[in-house]
């Protein structure tokens, strides 16, 4: 079982830093909410693989892989549901004015109304609370049909003839959440060390419209992908 970790362990590795939509949410949630709601989405994207860690090990992905109609009814709904979070973030760029000018009866830059600080504004475009972050995690993975193929296909290669399989499944997805809360918690941690830099409007403006962007597309792509 040891060799089947180590090997499973890097693996997920791969898996776990290569972008997709777990980065672009955490990282969205990070620059519009601030470090503790960031944590909470990465929180809510593990909840979303030990929920489906739950549902491959007592054999609910196999059922979905089988069906078709709800395969693809699960993953249109991913797909909208994406596409909606890049929606929100362009908004919250157009939200923002250009070249950092303040709206009026703003405080100074970096401030809301009469200097009442980052929290308060302009910045509040986008807040999620960290109840709504967890949310928008859980809701990202859970909507996402693709982690519970790759559970169903990958894991199993992992677990030794003979070994428990729902321990071993469940053990396997535990390492691939650690992985993932690490991973994601440190962009949250890095984002919030630099938001000196972040919360320069201009710079905020181009990051949301580029994470707005990304989340489209991935969202555009899903959809493409099942309409074929």
């Amino acid at each position: 079982m040891f060799s089947s970790l180590m090997g499973f362990t890097a693996v997920a590795v791969l898996l776990t830093v290569s972008p997709g939509p777990d980065f672009a949410v955490v990282l969205r949630t990070s620059l519009g909410s601030g470090r503790r709601a960031a944590l909470c989405s990465a929180l809510g994207i593990a909840a979303g693989c030990v929920v489906w860690g739950l549902a491959g090990a007592v054999g609910l992905t196999a059922m979905l892989s089988a069906s078709r109609t709800a395969y693809d009814a699960l993953r249109v709904a991913g797909a909208l549901y994406l596409m909606w979070l890049g929606f929100q973030a362009l908004r919250s760029a157009r939200r923002r004015t250009p070249g950092g000018e303040r709206p009026e009866g703003a405080g100074p830059e970096g401030t809301g109304p009469e200097g009442a600080g980052p929290e308060s504004g302009i910045a509040d475009a986008g807040r999620q609370s960290p109840l709504r972050a967890f949310r928008t995690g859980l809701l990202t993975n859970v909507l996402n049909p693709k982690v519970g193929v790759v559970y169903m296909s990958l894991l199993p290669q992992f677990i030794p003839h003979g070994a428990p399989v729902v321990a071993a499944t469940l053990l396997l997805v535990a390492v691939h959440v650690l992985l993932g809360l690490l991973w994601l918690g440190g962009i949250a941690l890095a984002v919030h060390r630099a938001r000196a830099l972040f919360q320069r409007p201009r710079v905020r403006r181009r990051l949301d419209q580029a994470t707005g962007g990304v989340l489209l597309a991935l969202g555009a792509a899903v959809g493409v992908e099942t309409a074929r």
